[in-house]
């Protein structure tokens, strides 16, 4: 059975669970406002590749779409060409769709710019908007603080006729970058900042992706992606929180023009434990080199957990766990590597493999025999069936599996110990053998014919358990382990004088060259995801070839770290 994304993301997303918006919507739906339509959108700027958080907003948007029976756009806000490539709007289709989601209509907000520069023209011939000449430091300091009230441009009185002459000269591509603004009209005494006169419009002389050099001024995200909402005709505009403080002046675009006035909604942004979620500090990790890249296994991007392992329907449960609030948290990073067990338990196939090799060479195995033994390829899941595991007179077992002087809870093997192997045999340890240095470098062990399959005819029991493969028949690998990206829980404790990046845990990718798989694992596609017993669930890279095998680490079988942070309690 293969677990790779695409029989993943193959079966169709749940609608999302009932939560506070929920009742907004009901309340719209009984009071007739949109007809009882539902339509959402999920806006992103394609500026970097999605994380974690943004995960959250698209199960959010496209659920409630689908709870409602109603529809999702997708919709680049793609205002500001200096930070914007193809190269994200393609990585951002991709993971909307391994989320196991596919939007109603696609749009750019490049799509609308000739309207709502017409909207703009409108605003300017209402004395609503005016060209503004100051830089934009002057700008800035002239909006005021909190507590004082912000003053008036000298171009705030500029005439309408030349507010117009000068913005369609801007469009034109007459002035250079940074000459001239648009800005909007409203209250420089206003409590709420956004409101003082905000900026509509700058001049960039920059390549679009998808316009070229058709435009050289460009509208900012707030006076955008009102304008986008109303033409899509969306009924629910769904935003973070921050954005809550930017609502008065959505509803003000949309209102001052009478145009169709779709229903703005914040909810808490997603924050987990020992994760970073700014866009900024994570292309600067990128940039760096400090990362393998966007998708690195240890990024939050949405990238990055698919190439670790993490599956949609994981990801899925995990938006559903944490809910949706208008309260700000921060989300134990186990809920999210618990919903990502769970899932996989159920569907990834077992395996056998050895990180840390010790040879065991069984003497009374007769030489030259292989035996092909049953093993059950998931416990969970009868229907993945079983496989065929070769067993030879050479093994490999787990270092950790075997102690010399062992303490009186180690019920693993130790000399005169007999230990079962799993799907195999019971064996006992005779002879221990060292290298010069005194290292243990072989274990002799002998082996009961008796017990085939894990079970003594006599009926007696032994305590333990242990993984293995047959040294014949092994496959090498690089298996990468990956953990917690920082070493602080909350990285916004961090000072601002502080720099982050020293928080970056040393740990989080631990490379390992000398793993020992079982044969079965050597011919599977990048992106399948196993369990290796008793070690933990593990994916194949994309840089897995034929001959050097790469998994990666995708979770524990258990919260390690919490566990090491109890002991040192």
């Amino acid at each position: 059975m293969s677990t790779d994304d695409t029989s993943a993301a193959s079966t169709p997303a749940p609608a999302t669970p009932r939560n506070f918006i929920h009742d907004i919507i009901d309340e719209h739906n009984q009071s007739g406002r949109f007809e009882g339509r539902v339509h959402t959108r999920f806006p992103p700027e394609p500026n970097g590749y999605l994380h974690i958080g943004h995960a959250k907003s698209i199960c959010l948007n496209f659920g409630l779409a689908k709870y409602y029976n109603g529809k999702c756009n997708l919709r680049f806000d793609d205002t500001n060409p200096a930070k914007e490539d193809q190269e994200y709007v393609d990585s951002i289709m991709d993971d909307v769709r391994w989320l196991g989601f596919e939007w109603d209509a696609l749009y750019y907000a490049s799509d609308f710019f000739e309207q709502i520069y017409q909207y703009a023209e409108q605003l300017i011939e209402k004395g609503l908007a005016y060209i503004e000449s100051s830089p934009v430091e002057k700008i800035r300091e002239m909006r005021g603080t909190l507590t004082q009230p912000g003053q008036h441009s000298p171009d705030r009185e500029r005439p309408t006729a030349e507010s117009l002459d000068l913005f369609r000269r801007m469009r034109a591509g007459e002035f250079p970058d940074g000459k001239y603004v648009l800005r909007a009209k409203i209250d420089m005494a206003h409590p709420n900042m956004n409101m003082r006169d905000p900026l509509l419009y700058r001049i960039r002389h920059a390549e679009h992706h998808r316009t070229g050099d058709t435009w050289c001024i460009y509208p900012l995200y707030d006076f955008t992606h009102g304008y986008c909402d109303s033409l899509e005709r969306i009924t629910h505009s769904i935003c973070t929180l921050e954005f809550e403080n930017h609502r008065p002046l959505y509803d003000w675009f949309i209102d001052v023009l009478d145009l169709y006035h779709p229903q703005q909604i914040e909810f808490a942004r997603l924050n987990l434990t020992y994760t970073v979620m700014s866009k900024r500090k994570l292309l600067e990790l990128v940039e760096a080199g400090i990362v393998r890249g966007w998708d690195d296994p240890r990024m939050p991007t949405i990238a990055g957990i698919h190439r670790r392992g993490y599956t949609p329907a994981g990801m899925r449960a995990f938006c559903e766990d944490i809910g949706v609030t208008r309260f700000n948290g921060l989300t134990n990073l186990a809920v999210l590597e618990n919903a990502i067990r769970s899932d996989l338990n159920k569907v990834a196939p077992r395996y056998m493999a050895v990180l840390n090799p010790l040879k065991v060479v069984l003497t009374n195995y007769p030489e030259g025999q292989v035996d092909e033994l049953d093993a059950v390829n998931n416990p969970e899941d009868a229907s993945q069936g079983t496989r065929k595991v070769p067993f030879s007179k050479v093994l490999y077992i787990e270092q950790d599996d075997f102690m010399e002087d062992p303490p009186k809870k180690f019920f693993r093997l130790a000399p005169g110990r007999e230990v079962r192997l799993r799907w195999g045999y019971f064996i006992t340890c005779q002879e221990v053998v060292k290298d010069a240095d005194g290292k243990i470098v072989e274990l002799r062990c002998t082996y009961d014919p008796e017990t085939r399959g894990g079970n003594a005819p006599d009926g007696r029991k032994v305590k333990s358990t242990i993984h293995w493969v047959s040294a014949d028949h092994a496959k090498s690998a690089e298996v990468r382990l990956y953990d917690k990206l920082f070493t602080i829980e909350n990285v916004a404790d961090i000072p601002e004088d502080e720099d982050w990046k020293t928080y970056l845990n040393p740990e989080s990718e631990v490379i390992n060259t000398i793993a020992k798989l079982e044969p079965a694992l050597g011919d599977h596609p990048a992106g399948f995801t196993c369990q290796f017993e008793r070690l933990g669930y593990f994916c194949v890279d994309k840089d897995s070839t034929p001959a050097q095998l790469v998994f990666n680490r995708t979770v524990t079988l258990k919260d390690e770290w919490t566990k090491l942070q109890k002991k040192a309690d």
